[in-house]
C-alpha cells in the first residue's frame, strides 16, 4: 500500500485511522476508570482534610491503597485542592505534554521533517500501545517519569549537563525503579551527574520526612519490603521476572535474586559499551528495560519504558522487528492466560511481554555509525548526518509494507535520524489482534478494580 501523495489524501487516510482507533478503544480493551489516580486522589484527600495517615488509605470497596514513597504523596499534594474531574482532566493533561516531551527528545533535531501526516499517524500507532492505553487509563504517573529521566540524557547529550541529574533524582523519590538511572551515570562515569542525582532523591525523600514523618517511618520500615501491598506476584498483568517465577510456582526470594544480579550483569556490560559509543539513546533505553525486569512487580502499564527501544530498533535500521515487537504490544495478549497460565503455552503466552523485554534487553542495537544523527550524542545538535548512511537506512523503510510502518512509527514515536522517514511511508495503523471477548481485570465495571481480586463471572 502506497501512503497518498496529497494532502487531502493524506487527510482521509488520517481520518479513517482516527475513527478506526478510536472504535478499537472505546469496545475492545476495558477502560480502568482513573482506578490509581482515585487512589492518589483519594489518599491526599483523606490526609490533608480529615487527617488520615496516607498508608492507612483504601479505595472503598477495594484492599488498594497508596504505594508509592512518602514524597509521591507530597508532590500530590496540590491534587487535594481539586474536584475529582478537574484531577481527572489535570493528569490527562499533564501526560500528554510528558508524551510530547517523551517523543520530541526521542525525534531528535529533525522533528519538524516528519510534518502533521507523519505525527498523525505517530498519534494514531501510540493509542494502540496497550502500557500506554493503560497508563493513560489509570491516571497513572509513568509517562511523567520517562520524561523526567529522558531529559537528564537530552541535558548530558547535548553539553547542558550543569542541570543533569534532577530529573533522575525527582523521579527515584517519586517511584523506586528510576534509581536504575544512578546506575547508569555511575557506569558511564558521569560521577557529578549522578551526585546529583542521588542528592536531589536523598533531599526529596528528607523533605517528606519533615513533612509526613510517621509516613515516612512506616514506608522505609515497613510497606517497602512488603510487595502484598501492591498486588500479587503472579497475576498475569505482572510482567517482570519475578512474576514469570511466581506463575512457575517459585516465589523464593533467593533465585529472584540470582536471575536479578544475572541480568544487572548483562545491563552493565552493553550499557558501557553504548556510553563508550556515545549511544545514549540505547543506554536509556536498555536501563529502562533492565528496571521493567528486576522490579518485583512490573505491571503492563510500567512498559511505557519500552518506548525508547522501539526508537533504537528504527535508527539501526530494523523497522521491520520494532513494528512486530510493537504490533503485539498493542495486541493485549498476556490477557489470554488470565484465568490459567499453566502449560507450556501459559508459560510462553502469558510471559510474552517479559520476552519482548529481555529479548530487547540482550540484542537491542548499541552504538551508530560514523556521521548518523543520534538524539542523545554528544554532538547531535551539530552534527550532519553522512549521506551514505541516510540512503539505504530510508530505502529500507520506505520498503515496508503499510502495518509495519504504522507500528513503527507507533513504536518510535520518531527516533531521530535520517532514515526513518514517518511522513512518507507509515500509512496504516499497527493494530496486531484484539484480545479475547473475556471481561479483563481492573476494568471499570469489574473492579473492586484490583491487580490481585478476579472480576466476578461475566
Amino acid at each position: 500500500m502506497r501512503t497518498p501523495t496529497t494532502d487531502r489524501g493524506r487527510l482521509l487516510l488520517v481520518l479513517t485511522l482516527a475513527t478506526t482507533v478510536t472504535v478499537f478503544t472505546a469496545t475492545v480493551p476495558l477502560l480502568r476508570d482513573w482506578f490509581d489516580l482515585r487512589v492518589y486522589y483519594g489518599t491526599v484527600h483523606t490526609w490533608l482534610h480529615h487527617g488520615g495517615r496516607i498508608y492507612d488509605y483504601h479505595v472503598p470497596g477495594t484492599t488498594y491503597g497508596f504505594t508509592y514513597p512518602p514524597f509521591a504523596a507530597v508532590s500530590m499534594a496540590p491534587m487535594g485542592y481539586l474536584g475529582l474531574g478537574t484531577a481527572i482532566v489535570a493528569a490527562l493533561v499533564l501526560n500528554l505534554v510528558a508524551l510530547a516531551v517523551v517523543l520530541r527528545i526521542l525525534a531528535g533535531p529533525g522533528w519538524r521533517r516528519y510534518g502533521w501526516f507523519g505525527w498523525a499517524l505517530v498519534a494514531c500507532g501510540l493509542a494502540l500501545f496497550e502500557p500506554l492505553r493503560d497508563t493513560f487509563s489509570f491516571g497513572q504517573v509513568n509517562l511523567l517519569l520517562l520524561a523526567l529521566v529522558l531529559g537528564d540524557g537530552w541535558l548530558l547529550s547535548t553539553g547542558r549537563g550543569r542541570w543533569a541529574g534532577v530529573g533522575i533524582g525527582l523521579a527515584a523519590a517519586i517511584k523506586l525503579t528510576p534509581a536504575l538511572f544512578i546506575g547508569l551515570l555511575l557506569v558511564a562515569r558521569r560521577w557529578k551527574a549522578a551526585a546529583v542525582a542521588t542528592a536531589v532523591a536523598l533531599a526529596a525523600t528528607g523533605l517528606a520526612v519533615l513533612v509526613v514523618p510517621d509516613a515516612s517511618k512506616f514506608y522505609w520500615t515497613h510497606a517497602v519490603w512488603d510487595t502484598t501491598r501492591v498486588g500479587r506476584l503472579d497475576y498475569v498483568s505482572n510482567q517482570s521476572l519475578q512474576g514469570v517465577l511466581a506463575r512457575l510456582g517459585e516465589t523464593g526470594r533467593p533465585l529472584w535474586a540470582t536471575v536479578v544480579l544475572l541480568v544487572l550483569c548483562v545491563w552493565a556490560v552493553r550499557v558501557r559499551r553504548a556510553v563508550v559509543a556515545g549511544d545514549w539513546t540505547a543506554a536509556f533505553a536498555l536501563t529502562g528495560l533492565t528496571a521493567c525486569l528486576i522490579s518485583p512487580i512490573t505491571w503492563v502499564h510500567h512498559l511505557v519504558w519500552l518506548l525508547p527501544s522501539f526508537a533504537v530498533l528504527v535508527r539501526a535500521g530494523h523497522p521491520r522487528i520494532a513494528g512486530a515487537l510493537y504490533a503485539v504490544m498493542c495486541t493485549s495478549v498476556v490477557w489470554l492466560w488470565f484465568d490459567d497460565s499453566s502449560g507450556i503455552d501459559g508459560f510462553l503466552g502469558s510471559n510474552t511481554y517479559t520476552w519482548i523485554t529481555l529479548g530487547l534487553l540482550l540484542w537491542l542495537p548499541t552504538g551508530q555509525a560514523p556521521g548518523s544523527r543520534r538524539p542523545f550524542s554528544r554532538n547531535a545538535s551539530t552534527t550532519a548526518p553522512a549521506p551514505s548512511t541516510a540512503a539505504p537506512t530510508t530505502a529500507a523503510v520506505s520498503a515496508q509494507p503499510g502495518p509495519s510502518s504504522a507500528a513503527t512509527a507507533a513504536a518510535t514515536g520518531t527516533a531521530a535520524g535520517p532514515g526513518l522517514g514517518l511522513a512518507r511511508n507509515a500509512s496504516s495503523e499497527p493494530t496486531g489482534s484484539t484480545r479475547p471477548a473475556a471481561a479483563k481485570p481492573q476494568s471499570s465495571s469489574s473492579r473492586a478494580s484490583s491487580y490481585t481480586v478476579k472480576p466476578p463471572p461475566a
